[in-house]
């Protein structure tokens, strides 16, 4: 059996957390093979991961590469306006409310045909954008319409020419174009498509967008709209939907996802792995923060929310380890502290849990149900005195944490346990390889 992996950004190139689920679900599997079909900013990108054995190609499509023209699948100049008429007459019913299949959507590109040139050199296309611009771009000048329109079907035209590997299945790991390649693939060539989601994409390119000073107008509109209609029509066209946690699930049903189609599949640890001998290292309070120095995991916060509890005196006993095996730090961490300003579900608090560690976090993703909605460890994101609070009150009730990192140990054994999660996976997809991909999407 043969599973392709669409992913975006990503595994193999960039380390993270979607990376490691990733090489995890490969190596957890290794009677399946795999393939990549991954979408980049830049070409010849290094290997961040050693591929396990069970990977058997990789092909990598740069998405900002320069527009592509016709390619296979083009045709003649008449059978290439009648693609084009077919396209249009789609995007006039998606527009007025009532959206084409996606079979009619997708199924009218022939795989390997570029779209760049023809979409703005035929005369039909270029009334229709001109069109779109008086009805939805009045105030800015037609040229900002026009290349914010460009550039957003640029990127499309180049994912939907793109060739995916032959496969049996066909998982995505996100919507955006990862997804939309996947749905492509599933609408020429019959096969199913699985969705996963860990974050949701269409969320966290919308707040991208929104900070951005350099979008403005409608071109910021266009492109929150363009990437919510991808999802939604990666949420109608998926044979399954995973999310991992219930509120995820909520916000797929409501942008078009059937119930009977989407399922929680949480993410996992290795329990026996994280179930290291407690050790005392000295007679201090130690406060862990284990995580990527990047923005979203807001460093500062955790600093400054350790400065704040008066005991720790931390001017002179901050520490960066850099790369560090975790593992000898769990041993002798008193709390582990997320202070992240966005996440899905942080598999460090479960790695925290396993080790017996009690854990503070700001309030994102699924945190609030990993600690069991207990407020005086839960703080807003960037709320340093909140932090600070819950910090305090594991340093002053180690009866009671020690209780608490018991009982959030047999929550993680019952319900994380890594090797359970992947074999769900794998029933997912021995079931698809015996189905044909669902029809009417």
């Amino acid at each position: 059996m043969r599973v392709c992996l669409v992913i975006e950004g990503s595994y193999p190139f960039i380390t993270g957390g979607v990376s490691s689920w990733v090489h995890e679900l490969i190596g957890g599997l290794p009677t399946i093979e795999f393939v990549l079909f991954t979408f980049s900013p830049q070409a010849d990108q290094e290997l961040r991961y050693t591929l396990p054995p069970n990977v058997v190609g990789i092909t990598d499509v740069v998405l900002t590469k320069n527009a592509v023209g016709e390619k296979g699948g083009g045709g003649g100049t008449k059978s290439r306006r009648q693609r084009m008429r077919g396209i249009l007459a789609s995007h006039l019913r998606m527009f007025l409310g009532n959206p084409p299949s996606l079979h009619d959507l997708i199924g009218a590109i022939p795989e390997g045909a570029g779209l760049h040139r023809e979409s703005v050199l035929d005369e039909r296309s270029w009334r229709f954008v001109q069109a779109q611009n008086r009805t939805r771009n009045p105030i800015y000048p037609y040229s900002d319409y026009f290349w914010a329109w460009k550039s957003a079907h640029d990127l499309i035209f180049n994912v939907l020419a793109a060739t995916p590997p032959e496969a049996d299945v066909y998982h995505s790991l996100s919507t955006g174009f990862a997804g939309l390649a996947a749905l492509a693939a599933k609408v020429r060539r019959g096969k199913p498509f699985l969705l996963t989601e860990h974050g949701l994409y269409h969320k966290e390119r919308e707040i991208e967008i929104r900070k951005a000073a350099f979008v403005r107008g409608y071109q910021r509109d266009l492109w929150i709209r363009l990437y919510n209609r991808v999802a939604a029509m990666c949420y109608e066209g998926a044979d399954l939907c995973t999310s991992l946690f219930e509120e995820n699930r909520g916000y797929q049903l409501k942008l078009g996802a059937s119930p009977e189609r989407t399922v929680v599949i949480p993410n996992g640890i290795d329990v026996a792995r994280y179930s290291v001998p407690r050790v005392k290292k000295d007679d201090e309070f130690h406060v862990g923060f284990v995580g990527r120095i990047v923005p979203i995991k807001d460093v500062k916060t955790f600093i400054v929310a350790a400065k704040l509890v008066p005991d720790l005196k931390i001017d002179d006993r901050l520490e960066f380890t850099g790369r560090a095996n975790v593992l000898e730090f769990y041993k002798f961490l008193d709390v582990v502290v997320l202070t992240s300003v966005r996440e899905a579900q942080p598999l460090v608090i479960l790695e925290a849990y396993a080790a017996g560690i009690p854990c503070v976090s700001t309030d994102v993703g699924n945190v609030s149900e990993l600690l069991e909605g207990d407020r005086r460890f839960i703080a807003p994101p960037k709320d340093a005195a909140k932090i600070a609070k819950g910090i305090e009150y594991v340093l002053r009730h180690p009866d009671e944490m020690a209780k608490l990192a018991v009982r959030n140990r047999e929550r993680t054994v019952a319900n994380y346990e890594k090797r359970e999660l992947l074999d769900r996976y794998g029933e997912l997809y021995s079931r698809f390889q015996s189905l044909p991909a669902r029809k009417g999407a």
